[in-house]
C-alpha cells in the first residue's frame, strides 16, 4: 500500500512537470530575432492536437503585455518602454536658491605665545651682592634686576673725579695767565687736552659703575634662570629671563586651501581653552608652506594688560576674512562628477542638466557655504544622481514651480 502511494506520488510530480515544460517556449539561436522560438509542446505534436490546445487554452504560455519582443533591436524596445530617445524627460526635484552676502570666518587653532622672552644678562663681571626681583614678579622698563659688587670701580669714579678737578684747575690757571698776556696762546692747548682726557676717563669709569646695577628694558614677568646672590657673573651671563606678555601672540597655521583669504591686518577673536577671550588682529602671514602638513604659519597680536592671557596656553582663533556672496547648499545635494570632482547639479536655460563644481568654506546645521556660484541657481536636490550634463530634464520645486531662468 505504502509503494502504491509513493508511485502516485511519483506519477503526479512527472506530469506536473511534464505540463510546466510543455508550457515553455525553445530558444534556437543564429535565426533572428523571434525566428528561432517555438512552444516545447511542438516538439510533441507538429500539427497541434490535444496537448496544444490544452495548453493554449489554459493560457499558461501567453505573454504578458508589457513582455520583450524578441523581434526588435534594443533601441526599439527601449522607445516602446518610454526609455529611448524619444522617451519622455525625467523628472527632478528642483530648489531654487539665491546667493546671500555673509560674513565668512577662517577657524584656527593654535597657542598663545610670549612676543618676547629677554635674556637679561650682564654688562660686566662681578660677584651678585643683591638680587632685587623674585621669581614671576611683573617688572616694567627700568627695574633693577640684581646688582653686582660695585668694589673698586666706585674708587675708580673717585679716581677719575680728583683727575677732572685737577685738570679743570690748571685749565682755569692757563687761562688766567692768559688773559693777563703772562702766557702764550698755545699753552692753552695742553690744558684743555688735559681736561677733555679727564672727562673721558671720568665718563667711563662712571659707566662701567653703572654697569653693576643690571636693569631690564623691557615690561613683562621674571622667570628663570635667575642668578643667586655671591654667585660670579661674568660679562653676557644672565642675570634674569623676562618674559613680555603684553602684547601677546596668538601662532596658528592655516591650510594652504584658505590661504588666499589670509592679509595683513584683519580682526580676530581669540578664546582660549581656559575660557579667556581677547580681541586682536593678524601681524605676520607666512611666505613658505610648511611641507609636513602644507600650511601657512600665522600670527595675531593681541593686548594683554592685566596679564591674564598666559604663555603656550591652547587657543582657537576665528578670523574675519570679510563677506562674499554665499550659497548654502544641502549635503544631500552634493554629488560626483565622472572624474571624482565634488559639485553640484543644476538646471539652467532648456532645462538642461549642469554640472558645477564647488569649493566648501563653512560645514554647518543648515548645510555647505559654498562660493562661485552664479547669483541664483535651480540646484537638482531629487534625482541628481539619474541625470548628466546636456541631458534635458523635467524639473519643478516641490510646490509644482518650473525652473527659474
Amino acid at each position: 500500500m505504502r509503494a502504491i502511494y509513493s508511485y502516485g506520488v511519483a506519477l503526479v510530480i512527472v506530469l506536473v512537470l511534464a505540463v510546466w515544460l510543455a508550457s515553455g517556449t525553445l530558444v534556437i539561436g543564429g535565426k533572428g530575432p523571434g525566428n528561432g522560438e517555438k512552444p516545447v509542446v511542438s516538439l510533441i505534436e507538429k500539427n497541434g492536437g490535444p496537448l496544444t490546445s490544452a495548453v493554449e487554452n489554459s493560457g499558461i504560455n501567453k505573454r504578458p503585455s508589457e513582455a520583450i519582443d524578441p523581434s526588435k533591436t534594443i533601441a526599439e524596445r527601449n522607445d516602446t518602454s518610454g526609455n529611448g530617445a524619444n522617451a519622455a524627460p525625467r523628472s527632478v526635484r528642483i530648489d531654487i536658491l539665491k546667493a546671500q552676502p555673509m560674513a565668512i570666518d577662517v577657524p584656527l587653532l593654535g597657542k598663545t605665545k610670549a612676543k618676547a622672552s629677554v635674556s637679561v644678562v650682564a654688562q660686566t663681571s662681578g660677584t651678585v651682592q643683591q638680587v632685587n626681583v623674585t621669581k614671576g614678579q611683573t617688572v616694567k622698563p627700568g627695574d633693577t634686576l640684581c646688582t653686582l659688587d660695585q668694589g673698586a670701580r666706585q674708587l675708580a669714579v673717585q679716581q677719575a673725579q680728583a683727575a677732572v678737578d685737577q685738570a679743570q684747575t690748571a685749565f682755569d690757571a692757563n687761562q688766567a695767565l692768559v688773559q693777563k698776556g703772562l702766557a702764550a696762546q698755545n699753552t692753552s692747548l695742553a690744558a684743555q687736552a688735559t681736561l677733555a682726557g679727564a672727562k673721558t676717563a671720568l665718563q667711563n669709569a662712571q659707566l662701567e659703575l653703572d654697569r653693576t646695577v643690571i636693569k631690564t628694558d623691557i615690561p613683562g614677568v621674571v622667570e628663570d634662570p635667575l642668578a643667586q646672590v655671591g654667585s660670579m657673573l661674568a660679562a653676557g651671563a644672565p642675570c634674569a629671563t623676562v618674559v613680555q606678555l603684553d602684547p601677546m601672540l596668538f601662532t596658528a597655521s592655516i591650510p594652504e586651501a584658505k590661504i588666499q583669504y589670509a592679509r595683513l591686518g584683519l580682526p580676530a577673536k581669540i578664546t582660549t581653552v581656559t575660557g579667556e577671550t581677547a580681541d586682536g588682529k593678524v601681524t605676520y602671514i607666512g611666505a613658505s608652506a610648511d611641507d609636513a602638513t602644507r600650511s601657512f604659519p600665522v600670527e595675531i597680536e593681541m593686548a594683554n594688560p592685566a596679564g591674564k592671557l598666559r604663555d603656550g596656553v591652547t587657543a582657537t582663533a576665528v578670523v574675519d576674512v570679510g563677506s562674499a556672496p554665499v550659497q548654502v547648499i544641502p549635503q544631500s545635494a552634493l554629488t560626483l562628477d565622472d572624474k571624482g570632482v565634488l559639485g553640484i547639479r543644476t538646471v539652467e536655460g532648456g532645462n538642461k542638466v549642469a554640472f558645477h563644481a564647488v569649493s566648501p568654506i563653512k560645514d554647518t546645521r543648515d548645510g555647505v557655504w559654498v562660493v562661485g556660484l552664479p547669483s541664483t541657481i535651480n540646484l537638482i536636490t531629487v534625482g541628481q544622481e539619474y541625470v548628466q550634463p546636456g541631458q534635458i530634464v523635467d524639473a519643478k520645486t516641490a510646490n509644482g514651480e518650473p525652473a527659474a531662468s
